[in-house]
C-alpha cells in the first residue's frame, strides 16, 4: 500500500501540471502513454513493439492520434487517416505471407484492435482537454469516485459477484455502488463548477460513463486473463502498467463525445 500510495503521488505531481498547462505539452503526454499502453498490449500477445508490425502499429498510432490543427501534412499528402489505417492492414498482410505464417491472421486482427483501441481513448483525451480544463477533471473525479466506491462499497457490503470469470472481486454492490458515488461527484461538478449541462443531463451521461468506466477496467481484466498476465506492465510499482491505469478512461473520453457531452 505503502508503495502504491508514493508513485499515485509522484504521477499526479506529474501529469496534473501538464493536463493544466495543456496545448502542446498534453499532446505529447498523450503520445507517450498510448505508446506505452501500445508495447503493453502487444507484450501481452508476445509481439515486440520493435519489429516490423510493431513499428506499424506504432507509426499508425502516431498518425492516429494527430489533433486536427496538425493534420496539414496529411492533407498535403493526400491522404486521410483512414487510409494510412487501410494501407497498414495491407501491409500487415503482406507480413503473413513474408514470415510464412509465423505472424498469423489473428496476430494482424490483434495488432490493429491494440492500435485503435489505444489510439481512440487517447485521442479523445487530446480532445477533452481541448475543450476545456473541467471536462478532464470531470472524467477523471467520476472514474476515481467510481472506482473508490466501487471498492469500498464492495468490500463492505458486496455478496453477490459481478462477473467472476473475469474479475472475482468485482461485486454487484460495489458496481452499484461505484455508480452512485460518481454521480454525487457530478452533482459536485453542476453546483461548484461551470459545466455547460443541465443537472438532469449530467446525471444521465454520468450514470452512463460510470457503467462504462467499470466495463472498460473489466475489458483489460479480461485480456489480462486470456494472456495469462497479472498487470499490463510494470512502469508503476504497485499499479502496474499505464493499461492498468487508463484502462477505464479509454472507455470513459470517447464517450464524453459520443454522448455530446461538450
Amino acid at each position: 500500500m505503502k508503495q502504491r500510495i508514493i508513485t499515485a503521488i509522484i504521477a499526479a505531481a506529474v501529469f496534473l501540471p501538464i493536463v493544466i498547462v495543456g496545448g502542446f505539452p498534453i499532446i505529447l503526454l498523450a503520445y507517450l502513454l498510448a505508446s506505452i499502453a501500445l508495447y503493453e498490449l502487444l507484450r501481452m500477445r508476445h509481439l515486440s513493439l520493435f519489429s516490423i508490425p510493431g513499428l506499424i502499429s506504432l507509426l499508425v498510432l502516431w498518425i492516429f492520434l494527430l489533433p486536427e490543427q496538425y493534420q496539414d501534412f496529411l492533407t498535403d499528402l493526400g491522404y486521410t487517416k483512414v487510409e494510412f489505417a487501410l494501407l497498414a492492414v495491407l501491409l500487415f498482410l503482406t507480413y503473413t505471407v513474408a514470415t510464412k505464417n509465423k505472424f498469423t491472421f489473428d496476430d494482424v486482427a490483434f495488432s490493429i484492435m491494440a492500435t485503435l483501441y489505444v489510439g481512440m481513448g487517447f485521442l479523445y483525451f487530446i480532445e477533452t482537454r481541448e475543450a476545456g480544463l473541467v471536462y478532464i477533471f470531470y472524467s477523471l473525479f467520476i472514474i476515481w469516485a467510481t472506482d473508490s466506491g466501487a471498492y469500498f462499497i464492495g468490500r463492505a457490503i458486496g455478496k453477490r459477484k459481478l462477473w467472476p470469470e473475469i474479475s472475482p472481486n468485482k461485486t454487484v454492490e460495489g458496481f452499484l455502488g461505484g455508480i452512485f458515488c460518481a454521480v454525487i461527484v457530478a452533482i459536485l461538478f453542476i453546483l461548484f463548477s461551470d459545466m455547460d449541462a443541465s443537472l438532469l443531463k449530467l446525471v444521465l451521461v454520468t450514470i452512463v460513463l460510470s457503467v462504462f468506466g467499470q466495463v472498460g477496467d473489466l475489458v483489460e481484466s479480461a485480456l489480462k486473463r486470456h494472456y495469462n498476465v497479472k498487470d499490463s506492465g510494470t512502469i508503476l510499482p504497485g499499479h502496474g502498467g499505464i493499461l492498468d491505469r487508463f484502462d477505464s478512461l479509454l472507455f470513459v473520453w470517447p464517450l464524453v463525445h459520443f454522448l455530446q457531452l461538450l
